[in-house]
């Protein structure tokens, strides 16, 4: 009997301590149902909006509601503290009025340059709230190289060892066609020049690459397409006297030349696409304030968001080289 007894008293404190709790009956659950899922798939604020709702439904307290639908009393009182953004919006929009062309990571690293400190999520979130556009997502290429450096494609490995050329063609507003013969080390992703000209045999090729080989060395290896300026008689005979090894691309396979490629479409989009020449000079001008920007200022994703050759910093009077100068934007 006195078993029995214990086992009842048990049970009646048991149902006690879970009316307390309100685990089974209680304002919200009268009728004694079993309790709801707590709600998942939502957001915090979401979450809030829900428990404000309930205790305006059902006069519930603050404590069981955030404990049924799952949110924390401190993320429901949580108040975000405001910032004034409105110096770095507008520093942004005179960034992105000046490089129309650059998306919002590299303005990001340009305010970075400037002393904001701020990450790319900030600026993107910014970006989207003034309407700027947003860079289109490209599909990842396949390397033309192996992990264990076996050659696909010559990978350059220092400065001067393999230079790209390439051919860009474009129209003149009178519907008079041009081209412009661009040159790119493809290690340091320094563009060497941009040759416009109305046409551009083999000689035309050489006399445009002569005096880059007097102001930046001699390179190992040019890489061009197989196309006849680049394999004409002259041309080979020209890179043999000079100590040049062409490489040419396999027919139809311009991803072999990639590099030149991609400049070419940075060219192609930031400059050619949205300016309208009269003639070759007004290109030549435009080109070469453009290509002094791509060098010196504009963030370049395979260096690491640094130009290929940063402007020169002065430091206690002391001119700074390009490496010291990689070093000391590295601390900004």
């Amino acid at each position: 009997v006195s078993v029995v007894g214990d086992a009842q008293s048990r049970e009646r404190e048991y149902a006690v301590e879970e009316d307390r709790r309100g685990t089974r009956t209680g304002q919200a659950d009268p009728q004694g149902k079993p309790e709801l899922p707590k709600a998942q798939g939502l957001t915090t604020g979401q979450l809030r909006q829900a428990v404000i709702h309930t205790r305006q439904k059902l006069a519930t307290s603050e404590r069981r509601t955030c404990r049924v639908i799952g949110l924390s009393r401190s993320s429901l009182q949580y108040q975000p503290a405001r910032k004034d953004d409105d110096a770095l919006r507008f520093a942004l929009i005179r960034l992105a009025k000046r490089y129309g062309r650059y998306g919002y990571r590299k303005i990001a690293e340009l305010l970075r340059i400037e002393g904001w400190k701020v990450n790319h999520k900030k600026v993107e979130r910014i970006w989207r709230e003034e309407g700027l556009q947003l860079p289109q997502r490209h599909k990842k290429r396949r390397r033309l190289y192996h992990k264990d450096s076996s050659i696909i494609r010559l990978r350059p490995t220092h400065p001067n060892h393999v230079w790209a050329i390439d051919f860009v063609h474009d129209k003149l507003d009178n519907g008079r066609s041009y081209k412009m013969l661009t040159v790119l080390d493809e290690y340091t992703r320094q563009v060497l020049a941009v040759t416009v000209r109305t046409r551009m045999r083999a000689d035309d090729v050489l006399e445009a690459l002569y005096p880059l080989l007097l102001r930046h060395g001699t390179p190992e290896y040019i890489r061009s397409d197989n196309g006849p300026e680049f394999i004409a008689q002259a041309m080979q005979d020209w890179l043999a006297r000079v100590g040049i090894k062409p490489i040419r691309i396999y027919p139809g396979s311009p991803w072999e030349n990639g590099y030149n490629e991609r400049f070419n479409g940075t060219l192609r989009h930031e400059v050619l696409n949205a300016e309208w020449f009269t003639t070759t000079k007004q290109a030549q001008i435009v080109i070469n304030q453009w290509l002094r920007q791509y060098n010196h200022i504009r963030p370049h994703q395979a260096l690491n968001m640094r130009p290929p050759v940063p402007e020169t910093l002065i430091s206690n009077g002391t001119e700074l080289g390009a490496r010291q100068c990689d070093r000391q934007c590295r601390k900004l």
